[in-house]
Parts: structure tokens; C-alpha cells; sequence
């Protein structure tokens, strides 16, 4: 009879493999709720029109983000640099 698989802590995920720290991963954080307010009234959405992130991607899970929370992304190409936003989501 098998054992059923214990589920990992927060600091084990981060033990395995820090997907961050990839070259080719965007610079990623957690935004203020103030600053998501502001960004939200300059563009004239919700938090429902933005981007989805999944609760159980690897980025998220090694931000500790929660649903609901608004992450900033970092992005560069050939036209120049730009943030895009994306909102945490259950399932």
C-alpha cells in the first residue's frame, strides 16, 4: 500500500527550484493594493479584465502570491522596456 505524498512547505518549493532566477524568466513582484488602484483607474478597468495567473503557477507559488493580488511584470523587447499586470486566480 502506497503512502500518500506529503504536501511540500513553501521554503521546500523554494528549496527545488527557484524559477525566478532563470535568465529568461521577467522580473516579477507583488503590487501594493494602493498602486493597483491607480493602475486600475488609469487604464478604466477591474482586477477581472486583467491577465490571469493561475494560484499554482511556479512563479506564483515561489512570490507567495494569493488570489486576488496583482503581480507587475518587468518585460524588455526590440521597441523598449514596459510593464504588464496580471491578476492571481484560483482555478
Amino acid at each position: 500500500m502506497k503512502k500518500p505524498k506529503k504536501s511540500k512547505s513553501k521554503k521546500e518549493i523554494k528549496k527545488e527550484i527557484d524559477v525566478l532566477a532563470h535568465s529568461l524568466v521577467p522580473k516579477m513582484e507583488i503590487i501594493k493594493e494602493d498602486a493597483v488602484n491607480r493602475i486600475l483607474e488609469k487604464y478604466g478597468i477591474n482586477k477581472q479584465q486583467l491577465p490571469r495567473f493561475r494560484y499554482n503557477d511556479p512563479a506564483v507559488k515561489i512570490l507567495e502570491a494569493k488570489p486576488g493580488d496583482v503581480i507587475k511584470i518587468d518585460r524588455e523587447d526590440a521597441t523598449g522596456k514596459y510593464h504588464v499586470y496580471r491578476v492571481v486566480v484560483p482555478k
